[in-house]
């Protein structure tokens, strides 16, 4: 059995591997699930029948007998978090030491058209404070990591932080938005020892910026910066996706130039001016074009264009003294769009990297062309692999917002106020049918 992301997602290229996946959130259903089968097998019955006996029932996807397209399950349908996840276990071995992860929001309010997030799970919904402060006194960890999309979005994440303070519960966030960094929440960080701050900026442009619809003034940004260098951040990480369809050269020259500004104002600041300046550390990840996202239409820059963007982006950084630059490996970010987009034919591909020890090894003997999976524009009435599942938002709802990508057109994000105010994705109408 499998379940996560990935199960609604695109299935297709571990499906040959699973027996059966949950597709969705967890709720009620799949701890029924789990309840049956546990009797199924202490009465002695074969797996085949008991696939056979839930191949129909809500968020369960059996490849080969379940009817197709598989609904995902949605948790709750309106504006608030019921059930936020947390860490199962806290551990001083874990990778987090001694951290409970705790969710604070689930889905996107910005429906930035690169992140399947925003699209996989909507409608965008928050958790209560209650509830949160109930998870941290049950667990009592020595310090809680928040995780969310939307962190600043989050109307109690400053009353929450200040209550942890007062137990003295030690916390960590997650990357923010440059727009939700106010005096406030800023000054109160440093107080509590916070010394790294990251920001997103995702796009080298703001044609750029605009094609993913990321809905980001870049006042706002350097607003965000000056606050930082004002009260004393010590590392500020921001986050840039390079290989976008259709970059050119003029889009990194104006990050240049962005950049020039941030380190201008860094050192016009008084905290940007100490011995120990804040550092600035540019993050570059490889935009791999996901399923359930208006990029699933989109070709996958190639390897070699990677790399000559990250070369790119060495020569911008350089010259500033206390900037450095993180990226990732070209050859992994295609790896992950091969896995990400998919058939079941990619199983086999999988297959040989388990045998031969290595996904360079397994390219080498696969008979499969990646390009086919990578490097070409989808047909507008292509049907994809993952299309065995239902997300609830319209195919023809992420095909507008292609088009608009492709004018580097800025549209609404989703209004996070419940799915019975707006029908503009589908999932309205995706609701309705899960409430019966």
């Amino acid at each position: 059995m499998a379940g996560g992301p990935p199960a609604f997602l695109n299935p297709a290229p571990i499906a040959p591997f699973v027996d059966l996946f949950w597709v969705g959130e967890a709720n009620d259903d799949q701890v029924q699930l789990m309840l049956d089968l546990r009797e199924h097998i202490f009465a002695g019955g074969s797996k085949q029948d008991f696939l056979n006996m839930v191949k129909d029932r809500p968020g369960v996807y059996v490849p080969g007998l379940s009817k197709t397209p598989v609904r995902r399950v949605v948790s709750s349908l309106g504006t608030d978090l019921p059930d936020p996840a947390w860490s199962c276990f806290v551990s001083p071995t874990a990778t987090f030491k001694d951290t409970l992860l705790l969710e604070v929001n689930r889905g996107c309010p910005y429906g930035c058209r690169f992140c399947a997030a925003g699209y996989i799970y909507r409608p965008p919904r928050h958790a209560d404070i209650d509830t949160m402060k109930e998870v941290v006194e049950h667990s009592n960890p020595l310090k809680v990591g928040l995780v969310g999309t939307a962190l600043t979005d989050w109307p109690d994440l400053l009353p929450f932080l200040k209550w942890l303070k007062e137990r003295g519960t030690k916390f960590s966030l997650s990357s923010m938005r440059a727009d939700g960094i106010t005096e406030e929440l800023l000054i109160f960080l440093r107080q509590c020892g916070i010394r790294t701050i990251t920001l997103a900026l995702e796009g080298a442009s703001e044609r750029i910026r605009n094609m993913a619809s990321k809905k980001l003034d870049p006042d706002d940004f350097l607003n965000a910066v000056r606050l930082c260098a004002r009260y004393g951040v010590n590392h500020l990480k921001t986050y840039l996706i390079t290989g976008w369809p259709g970059e050119t050269d003029e889009d990194y020259e104006e990050l240049s130039g962005f950049l020039e500004k941030m380190v201008r104002i860094r050192s016009e600041e008084p905290g940007g001016r100490k011995k120990s300046f804040m550092r600035i550390t540019m993050g570059a990840s490889c935009l791999v074009p996901k399923p359930w996202t208006p990029f699933q239409w989109a070709p996958m820059a190639t390897e070699e264009q990677l790399s000559r963007r990250l070369r790119q982006l060495k020569k911008i950084v350089k010259p500033h003294r206390g900037v450095a630059l993180t990226h990732d490996n070209p050859f992994q970010a295609r790896l992950q769009g091969l896995l990400a987009r998919g058939d079941e034919s990619v199983a086999g591909f999988i297959m040989l990297a388990a045998r031969h020890g290595g996904w360079k090894k397994a390219l080498k003997r696969w008979d499969g062309d990646p390009e086919y999976y990578l490097d070409r524009t989808r047909a507008d009435d292509e049907t994809f692999p993952w299309e065995c599942i239902d997300i609830g938002v319209k195919r023809a709802f992420l095909l507008r917002e292609w088009h608009h990508a492709l004018k580097s057109s800025v549209t609404p994000g989703c209004p996070g106020t419940g799915c019975e105010t707006c029908r503009a994705c589908g999932v309205h109408e995706f609701s309705k049918i899960q409430e019966v």
